[in-house]
C-alpha cells in the first residue's frame, strides 16, 4: 500500500493569522500555523485512541488524548506537526500522548521532512501515568537526538497557556530552535512546585510577575534559553518558525561541546543573581525594571542593541 493512503486528510477551519497564539485551540494553531487545508492528521480522534489510566481515577478522557500529531506543509515544504492541548489536563504527558510524539519523530526518520515542528503547551507528566509519563519524556528525547543527527531540524513552539513546564521543558531543551512568546514560558519546575518545596519566601507561585520575568518569553530570550521572540499570533508565530528552520544548528560534538561552555559559563556569571532583573542589568539593559513592559517592537530594538545576547542564541 502507498504510504500516502495511510494519511487521513483533516480540513481545519483556517485560523485568522492575527488570532492570539495564547488563546487558541492546538488545532487552531496547527490550522493557521501551517498552510491552508494541507495538514493530514495520525490517530485522529475518530480512533478512540485514549489513555486507558484515567478511568481509574473518575477522569474524563479526550478522542486523541490532548496530542494532536500529522503532515502538513509549511510555505510548500512538508513538515510533520506536533500539538498538545494544553486545556485538557494541562497538555500533561501520558501514555497515549507521549507515544504520538515518538511515532511522529520515529516517522520523521522515514519519511525525512524538512522539519518537525512541537507546539508545547504542557504542564509536564500527569501524576495518574507518571512512570508511563516519565518514560514517554525520555523516549521523546532520545527521538528528538536521531532525527536531529540524521539532519532534520527539530524547532519547538512555547506560546500557550500551560506553558512548557517539567519533562516538556526538558525536551525543549533538545530542540535545535525554540521559539518563545510574551506569554510562553519554559521551566522544569513550576511556580506552584518550587512553592511547595521551597516555601513561599523562596518563590511565591501567586506573584505572577515574577513568574514572567523568571519563566517568561523575555527573559528565556535574553538569556539564550530561546533563540526568538514572537509577537502572541499565530502569523508571527509562522514567520518565526520559517525563520528557524533555515538556522538550525548542526547535531555535532563541536556544536554540543559549544553549548556546554555557554550555559557553564552562563552559570558562572549569573549562578548567584537572585532575581531576573539582576541578569538583566549585568546584559547591559539600562533600566531592567522597564523589560517586563516592553512591546515586541520595542523588545527586539533592546535585543539589537545588546552585544552580548546573540541573535543566534543557542
Amino acid at each position: 500500500m502507498d504510504r500516502e493512503t495511510t494519511w487521513k486528510p483533516v480540513t481545519l477551519s483556517t485560523a485568522p493569522l492575527d488570532q492570539s497564539w495564547y488563546e487558541a485551540s492546538a488545532r487552531a494553531r496547527l490550522a493557521g500555523l501551517l498552510d491552508a487545508d494541507s495538514f493530514a492528521e495520525f490517530i485522529g480522534p475518530e480512533q478512540r485512541m485514549m489513555s486507558p489510566h484515567l478511568p481509574l481515577f473518575d477522569l474524563p478522557r479526550a478522542f486523541d488524548d490532548g496530542m494532536i500529531v500529522g503532515r502538513g506543509r509549511l510555505a510548500g515544504r512538508d513538515v510533520l506537526a506536533a500539538a498538545q492541548e494544553g486545556r485538557f489536563m494541562g497538555g500533561a504527558f501520558g501514555e497515549i500522548h507521549g507515544a504520538k510524539l515518538v511515532g511522529l519523530l520515529r516517522a520523521a526518520l522515514v519519511v525525512k521532512p524538512a522539519a518537525v515542528l512541537i507546539l508545547f503547551d504542557t504542564g509536564g507528566v500527569r501524576l495518574q501515568e507518571a512512570n508511563a509519563g516519565e518514560t514517554a519524556i525520555a523516549e521523546i528525547m532520545r527521538a528528538i537526538t536521531q532525527v536531529r543527527a540524521a539532519g532534520i531540524p527539530v524547532v519547538g513552539l512555547i506560546g500557550g497557556r500551560a506553558g512548557c513546564y517539567g519533562g516538556g521543558g526538558l525536551i525543549a531543551g533538545t530542540c535545535a530552535r525554540l521559539v518563545i512568546s510574551e506569554g510562553g514560558r519554559l521551566s522544569v519546575s513550576g511556580p506552584e512546585v518550587i512553592e511547595t518545596n521551597k516555601g513561599a519566601e523562596e518563590f511565591d507561585s501567586r506573584d505572577r510577575a515574577l513568574v514572567w520575568r523568571t519563566m517568561g518569553g523575555k527573559h528565556r530570550r535574553l538569556i539564550g534559553a530561546a533563540d526568538a521572540f514572537a509577537d502572541d499570533t499565530i502569523g508571527a508565530f509562522r514567520e518565526a518558525a520559517l525563520t528557524a528552520i533555515p538556522a538550525a544548528p548542526a547535531f555535532d560534538l563541536p556544536t554540543l561541546e559549544a553549548e556546554q561552555a555557554r550555559l557553564e559559563a552562563r552559570l558562572e556569571r549569573f549562578g548567584d543573581a537572585r532575581d531576573a532583573t539582576e541578569i538583566w542589568g549585568r546584559l547591559g539593559i539600562n533600566d531592567p525594571a522597564a523589560v517586563p513592559g516592553l512591546t515586541t517592537e520595542a523588545f527586539d530594538t533592546l535585543l539589537a542593541g545588546l552585544p552580548e545576547v546573540s541573535h543566534d542564541a543557542r
